[in-house]
């Protein structure tokens, strides 16, 4: 008898007891998410995996790894998201600084205090403000800037 879907999931996945991930033991990608082949098709393993638990992945949303585990298969630790969300919850450079609340001397990046440039990032309006007074004391003469 030929084995089921879920069945070749279960034998390919195994529970990692400290973080509850199920780990896959199959192929892994070059970015380390999990994958099988399903009627001569290649597909990811954590989306075949959520779409044998929950149904289809909604139309415009992706899975996110909530335990930060691209090679994890558990459905609970995927949620569907938009892309945004999920690059907002990710770990690149980016995205950690878009969470940011304060700049590096302690000032908040709030709508009052931040300039957003039209590239989308941020600056500080306090720290603007005090390295144009810093340049143009090391540009002025006498105290005074030139005209």
């Amino acid at each position: 008898m030929r084995e089921s879907l879920a069945e070749r999931v279960e034998r390919l996945s195994i529970p990692e007891p400290m973080s509850d991930c199920y780990l896959w033991l199959g192929s892994l990608n070059e970015h380390g998410y999990g994958g099988l082949s399903v009627n001569g098709a290649s597909k990811r393993a954590h989306r075949v995996v959520y779409e044998l638990a929950r149904g289809p992945i909604p139309d415009g949303l992706e899975l996110d790894h909530l335990c930060r585990n691209r090679s994890c298969v558990n459905p609970v630790h995927l949620e569907a998201v938009t892309p945004y969300e999920n690059w907002h919850r990710g770990y690149n450079p980016c995205a950690l600084n878009s969470r940011r609340t304060h700049c590096r001397a302690g000032h908040p990046l709030d709508e009052v205090n931040t300039y957003r440039h039209p590239d989308r990032s941020r600056i500080c309006r306090i720290c603007q403000q005090r390295s144009r007074e810093r340049y143009d004391q090391r540009h002025s003469i006498n105290g005074r800037r030139p005209r």
